[in-house]
């Protein structure tokens, strides 16, 4: 079980039980997000992965942006309280353990991740979103919720960071593209 792709489905099935009304949809992606929460968020750590019941391995940029992103999409089908207080828990986890405040974007490993030869800032949009993309919208997002400019700050850097990729092939930066369009007109 992974906590990038289940956070997927979860963002995927809330919105559209949002847009087509389905309460049933809404319920499957809340048992969803509550597994996730109760079985990968352990000790204020997101994990990666689970097998037979055991979460474990210390998770990536993409499963804290497409968890963040997935629990926006919850909150705007069944707003919660402690959901909210979730996701800013789950954006400060962000900024913290994958932020480069000084150039902008995000690492895909943690800052306490094993030392690497590479340690990339993915920004291009494969099979799956970019993590950097998911999680500048998601940030933004958080950021008109909550009012805390952290958020959005770490998303505008994030932005300026990819522009010039993105200038040049904005096919492949459809993520991004999707959050500047929110920070441009929210």
């Amino acid at each position: 079980i992974l906590t990038s792709w289940n956070a997927l489905m979860v963002g995927g099935l809330a919105h559209a039980a949002r847009v087509f009304g389905r309460a049933d949809w809404l319920a499957s992606s809340r048992r969803a997000l509550e597994f996730l929460r109760g079985t990968m968020w352990k000790d204020d750590r997101l994990l990666a992965t689970a097998r037979d019941g055991r979460a474990h391995l210390p998770a990536y940029l993409d499963d804290h942006a497409f968890l963040l992103a997935a629990l926006l999409e919850v909150l705007q089908a069944d707003f919660r309280a402690d959901d909210l207080a979730w996701a800013a828990e789950l954006g400060d986890a962000l900024l913290e353990s994958f932020e480069d405040p000084a150039a902008g974007g995000f690492f895909f490993t943690s800052h306490d991740h094993e030392k690497l030869i590479h340690r990339p800032k993915p920004g291009h949009d494969n099979a799956t979103p970019s993590g950097n993309g998911v999680a500048a919208r998601a940030l933004s997002r958080l950021a008109f919720l909550t009012g805390e400019t952290r958020f959005q700050q770490a998303a505008e850097r994030t932005l300026a960071l990819f522009w010039p990729a993105i200038a040049r092939q904005p096919a492949g930066y459809a993520s991004l593209l999707a959050a500047l369009e929110e920070t441009l007109r929210p």
